[in-house]
Parts: structure tokens; sequence; C-alpha cells
């Protein structure tokens, strides 16, 4: 009885051994893939991506190495490039440039990401950085200056590269390096908050009827649950993991997967969803279940979702519509920067 209780374990031991050889061969495998189209420091990515777009977007859909995950971050969003260009400048930023926003910066910093490790000591070396990286873009954009969202996108990239890195790819995110400007999402009136809202009220609508119809109902628009997903782009309350799935296909396909992700959680939610009252749907909207968040699942049903075309439709719908109002004397934006958003933290 012993001996063949010995042989079973040896034989799942074995399995199991097996079963992480494997796997440890498949990550090696995709890895040399990865480096093959990097090159070394990144000098092999453009022409890569110009000779096989496709492959390295079906590859991005799959998730980045999280060990090189950085540096490709930086090659796709085009930051690379601007720190190149700029040599001495986030330096200048942050020992010789003072920002009026500075103490807002301070009473955020600890709300920002508060239960990862990396920045819970308080004056720690995460707090530190997350500081000098936000101060310094309030000085280098001051139209823009400091919103608290902001503190999301900033620490989320701390995670993954330098001080210098994570500056210079904010930059190219809000100034528009690659795909369309987000600088819109923190001005003043927060104009392409509204417009993105207004898109995405449009999408539920004609997508989700059934849910559109029963928001209408209840009285739910997408400020109540959708603001946050914009302007930090899921860094915010979301998984880590399916984050930064979610900021790999972002930053190559630009903001549409946003919405697909945003379409897709109300989808996979949708039976639940349309069945409950004012204050559960606001909470529920808030709050989505484990298994709605997990990459594998959610992915997949995000990027079979079409929405390139008609957003575009929307936007240009949205802006008549804008130019409309001012012409009246109306308008359809807030009057301010916080007005029908929900507090981060």
């Amino acid at each position: 009885m012993s001996l063949l209780f010995l042989l079973n374990s040896v034989a799942m031991n074995m399995s199991f051994i097996l079963v992480v050889l494997s796997t440890l061969c498949r990550e090696e495998k995709r890895l040399r893939k990865w480096r093959k189209m990097i090159g070394v420091g990144g000098a092999d990515w453009k022409h890569y991506v110009r000779r096989k777009p496709n492959v390295v977007k079906r590859r991005i859909r799959k998730g980045i190495p999280d060990c090189l995950r950085g540096l490709v971050w930086q090659l796709i969003s085009g930051s690379r490039d601007l720190l190149l260009m700029h040599q001495g400048v986030y330096e200048q930023l942050v020992l010789y440039e003072t920002s009026s926003s500075e103490l807002d910066i301070i009473r955020d910093i600890s709300r920002t990401f508060p239960s990862h490790v990396f920045f819970q000591q308080r004056h720690g070396p995460g707090q530190r950085s997350l500081y000098n990286v936000l101060k310094a873009y309030s000085v280098y954009d001051r139209a823009v200056g400091y919103v608290q969202g902001m503190g999301f996108l900033a620490g989320l990239l701390l995670l993954y590269m330098s001080e210098e890195d994570a500056f210079w790819l904010l930059v190219a995110l809000l100034k528009g390096a690659v795909h369309a400007p987000m600088e819109g999402l923190y001005l003043v009136g927060l104009p392409l908050v509204q417009q993105y809202l207004y898109q995405l009220s449009r999408l539920v609508k004609e997508q989700l009827p059934k849910l559109g119809a029963h928001f209408d109902e209840e009285m739910i628009n997408p400020s109540m649950y959708a603001s946050q997903w914009f302007i930090t782009v899921f860094s915010y309350s979301f998984p880590f993991p399916l984050a930064l799935r979610i900021w790999d296909v972002f930053l190559f396909e630009g903001v549409k997967i946003v919405f697909k992700v945003g379409l897709a959680l109300l989808k996979y939610c949708h039976d639940d969803l349309v069945n409950l009252p004012f204050e559960k749907l606001v909470h529920a909207l808030r709050n989505f279940p484990e298994d709605a968040l997990r990459p594998d699942t959610l992915l997949p049903m995000a990027f079979s979702i079409k929405v390139s075309k008609r957003l575009e439709e929307l936007r240009v719908e949205y802006e008549e519509m804008n130019k409309s109002a001012q012409e009246s004397g109306t308008s359809l934006k807030p009057t301010n920067r916080t007005r029908g958003l929900p507090k981060l933290c």
C-alpha cells in the first residue's frame, strides 16, 4: 500500500514538473519572439512594426512580457524619442522650477495606490518619485497643471520605469505623440471627458438597448460610473493584471480599447444590471464582480466589439452639437473640473 502511494506521489510530482517545464519553455519562446521584435535597446522596433503590424498587434493583445513591459511601453508611446530630444529638461523641471499645484500633489500622493507597497511609505521612494513626476508635468504644461486622476497614470508608469521615463510617457500621452492627445481629460471643463461620456452613452443604447433603456428609467448616466475609466484608463480600482493588459493595448491602439472594455463589462453583467434599482445599480457599476474582471475572460469580449467607425461619427456629432450650443449661448460642458465626476479617492 505504501509503495503504491509512493508511486502515485512520484507520478503526480512528475506531472507537475512537466507542466512547469512546459510553461517555462513557452514563456522563454515568447520572450525570444519579443526580443527579436524589439532589438537591442529598441533598435528594431519601428522597422518590425512597419513590416508586421498585425503580428505586433496580436502579440500585444496577448500581453507584453512583464520584464519587457516598461521598455515596450516607451517604444509604443513615442516617449523614448521625446526623452532623447529633450535631454536634461526633466531634471531642470524637478530641481529648479516651482509649481502652484505642489500642495495639491502632496495632499493626493498618499491616496494614489495606497495598498501598493511601492507607494505605502510616507515620503518613501515611491511617493517621492510620484511627486517629482507630477510636479514636473504641472510646470511643463501649466495649462493642464495637475488634476487628481493624473496620479494614477504616473503611478502605474513608475512601477515599470524611471522617473524621467515616466514623465516623458505622460507627456507623450497628454500631448499626443502617437494617438490623439489626452490633455482634454484634465483641462478646465474636462472637454474630452464630456465627449467620451456622450459617445459611451450612445454606444450603450445602440449595442445594449435593453440596458440603455433601464439606465434611462433609473436616471443613470455614464458620469456616475465611467468617468474614472477614461481619466485613469482603468488604473484606478481595477485589478492590476487587468489594468496592465488594457494599458498594453491602449498604448498601441488608442482610447477605443477603453470603450471596448467598458462595453464588454456592461455586456458581461447585463442580465444582472437590467434588474437592479437605482442605488444597487450605481453600486454594481462601481463594483464589478471578480469573475468579470479576469483578463482572459473580459479582453476577448472587448476585442470582438467594433467601435472605431461609430466613435468617429459620434465625435463629429458631439462637436456639432457643442458648436450649436455655444452659438446659442448655452454649453454642453460643465463649468469646472470636478462637476459631475466622482471623487477618485
